[in-house]
């Protein structure tokens, strides 16, 4: 006999310790910190782009699928140097192309960080992906207020469409 109370109370005490295992246990979470990250994108009037992250301070040089299209075939790619310190319109490099070469300028003022160095080797990707892969170089920021000079994207198109 007590070794069948003692069976019962061994399985019932058992049933309790799964019981508490299955019960789910409240977490407490915390908030995450909110991170707001703008990113903007300006044009300029000689077929430039930059893409700004008011996170990081950098943005992004690049001609405009406009611009490499006007081209043509990309044969050549001038950059500027890295840890160079460029003004709002100062030239920082060439693209030269099997129809005419033009001049890069700077779309905003600050120091050079990084080039896209791909380009020495591989220039057509100004044609394959202008703003995406054939960015020119990463610019840290030195006047983000630059930016509001430059055209937004429907400024930027009506310039284009006013250039035919």
């Amino acid at each position: 006999m007590f070794s069948a109370i003692r069976q019962a109370s061994r399985s019932g005490s058992f049933a309790l310790r799964a019981a508490h295992r299955a019960t789910p246990v409240a977490r407490v979470s915390r908030p995450t910190p909110f991170v707001r990250t703008l990113v903007t994108k300006k044009y300029t009037e000689d077929h430039e782009a930059v893409v700004y992250d008011d996170q990081t301070k950098i943005g992004i040089v690049s001609v405009t699928d406009y611009a490499q299209s006007s081209l043509g075939d990309v044969v050549y790619v001038e950059l500027p140097q890295e840890g160079t310190e460029i003004s709002q319109g100062d030239q920082i490099g060439a693209v030269e192309s099997v129809k005419a070469a033009s001049d890069i300028f700077a779309p905003v003022s600050g120091v050079v960080k990084e080039v896209n160095t791909t380009l020495n080797d591989q220039p057509s990707l100004l044609n394959k992906s202008p703003e995406k892969d054939g960015w020119l170089c990463k610019v840290e920021l030195s006047n983000p207020s630059e930016l509001d000079k430059l055209m937004t994207e429907e400024e930027y198109k009506k310039h284009c469409e006013s250039d035919h």
